[in-house]
């Protein structure tokens, strides 16, 4: 006699506990999420008083970056290099290769680019920025122009300073943050072709896509439209470039996205896409999971050698470019992490776990929720305050007063100036953008975060008055500005 059928199952029920089947353990109630790590390290922070950060406020001259850590509970200025790196991270950094040239752990990055990018040169920088100065210091002459998907502070900066024009050529969707795109950092390809039309060739060194477009929210490209970018941009004989600092997210969307992808790996997703370029730029400070680092991958060999010659005068010898042996460990492990679909599915969920939160508490924010931040619309946030006023620095600042939690302002103060007019631009999205690094927070902390931006949002009424520039810098003036009460 079969003994399964002889013996009658106990089944036992709690109210915060799964129904189990004791007999066969099978589960009829799923397991609820958990992150695929544990936490091996803290680091205490403290929380402050509204009258204490009044204070800090009017001492950094109300401008955010100014505040000294210390003075800040919750850090979502930026997730640049602010991330948690793993226990094999940290291992790597103790086998690292301080060589000045031909250094072992360089050969290990180098592999590693190699495999997950397919492109065969590579040229260390001390981060993502210096990287675009090398680069577009071979490539980018006065008088340019350089389309692409809503061109971030720093590559705008390093193009506009060489007197060229970045050209935006992001799909209007990504400006209504209402609309549910899938794809909000595509390029329009009529905009595109408009551009290739209007300027000679020889005044487009390439077209810039940026993966994740971080000035349209964290927005990803979908393979398709890089299909369709390469296939026109070959029509013109316009070469193709990445700015690639959060391309592992980017290809986590396509995955969870697109129709046809949801069954390949991240680094397969992640190969093709720079198949359809010549060349990359990344700041490794955020989809390298490493504190420090950049670097510039690319196929053509002439343009490596141009490049080389920039990164030792102004970074270092080729083969640390201003990055030491341990960082450059550190990063080829990252790189590897950082392209696993399990990480990037924690990564990513916490972000829409905040978004959700904000969603529910009538927060207008950007929609869908991008990859790497929350971006909260100020413009529909603060509608009495005009633009001349700063209201995502004004929204910015008040969530910081109201509980600590440091953001950035993605609006008029970092559009900056017209370089030829001097007027301000205003940018058709007022953004304030929460951050968020990677592995470094909990969930409690987004409910923390949701809950202090609901109490700034319930009194938002009572906020009257943005801000006024006492004194700013030339280019890249949000990182340094001086501002007072309006």
């Amino acid at each position: 006699m079969n003994k399964e059928a002889a013996v009658t199952p106990i089944f036992v029920q709690k109210s915060q506990f799964p129904i189990i089947n004791f007999f066969n353990y099978s589960l009829f109630m799923k397991l609820p999420y958990a992150e695929p790590y544990r936490i091996k390290m803290v680091e205490e922070i403290r929380q402050s008083t509204q009258e204490e950060r009044k204070q800090w406020l009017k001492e950094a001259d109300y401008n955010l970056f100014n505040l000294k850590s210390s003075q800040v509970f919750i850090d979502l200025l930026t997730d640049s290099g602010t991330g948690a790196m793993s226990d094999q991270q940290w291992g790597a950094l103790m086998t690292g290769d301080e060589s000045y040239a031909g250094s072992r752990s360089f050969e290990e990055l180098h592999e590693t680019v190699k495999k997950i990018t397919d492109f065969q040169y590579l040229l260390p920088t001390h981060q993502g920025r210096a990287a675009e100065n090398v680069l577009f210091s071979v490539l980018v002459k006065e008088g340019d122009v350089i389309p692409g998907n809503s061109h971030f502070d720093t590559t705008k900066g390093h193009i506009e300073i060489r007197k060229a024009h970045a050209i935006d050529c992001t799909i209007d969707e990504a400006f209504d943050i209402e609309n549910l795109h899938p794809f909000k950092g595509n390029i329009n390809l009529e905009k595109l072709e408009e551009v290739y039309k209007t300027y000679p060739k020889e005044k487009i060194p390439f077209c810039l896509i940026t993966i994740t477009c971080n000035s349209s929210g964290g927005q990803p490209v979908s393979l398709e439209n890089v299909k369709a970018v390469k296939e026109l941009s070959d029509r013109y004989g316009i070469p193709i470039y990445f700015d690639s600092a959060r391309f592992a997210e980017n290809a986590y969307f396509i995955k969870k996205r697109e129709k046809g992808q949801e069954n390949r790996s991240i680094k397969e997703i992640a190969k093709e896409v720079f198949s359809y370029g010549v060349g990359m730029t990344m700041s490794s400070k955020k989809d390298g999971l490493v504190n420090i680092g950049g670097f510039i991958a690319l196929n053509d060999e002439n343009i490596f050698r141009a490049a080389s010659n920039i990164t030792i005068i102004y970074e270092g010898f080729i083969t640390y470019g201003g990055m030491a042996g341990r960082d450059m460990a550190a990063l080829a492990v990252g790189l590897n992490e950082a392209t696993e679909f399990e990480y990037l599915e924690s990564r990513i969920s916490q972000v829409e776990y905040l978004g959700n939160k904000l969603i529910e508490f009538g927060i207008p924010v950007q929609k869908p929720i991008g990859g790497h931040a929350v971006f909260v619309d100020s413009l529909k946030f603060l509608p009495n305050i005009p633009r001349e006023e700063y209201p995502a620095q004004t929204l910015a600042t008040e969530i910081y007063k109201e509980a600590g939690i440091r953001t950035v302002e993605i609006g008029t103060l970092l559009a900056d100036r017209d370089p030829e007019t001097r007027e301000n631009r205003y940018p058709k999205l007022e953004l304030v953008r929460l951050a968020i690094p990677r592995r470094t927070y909990t969930n409690n902390h987004m409910d923390y975060i949701a809950v202090a931006i609901k109490n700034v949002f319930d009194r938002r009424d009572e906020i009257k008055k943005g801000y006024q520039i006492t004194w700013e810098s030339e280019i890249l003036r949000h990182f340094t500005v001086k501002l007072k009460e309006a």
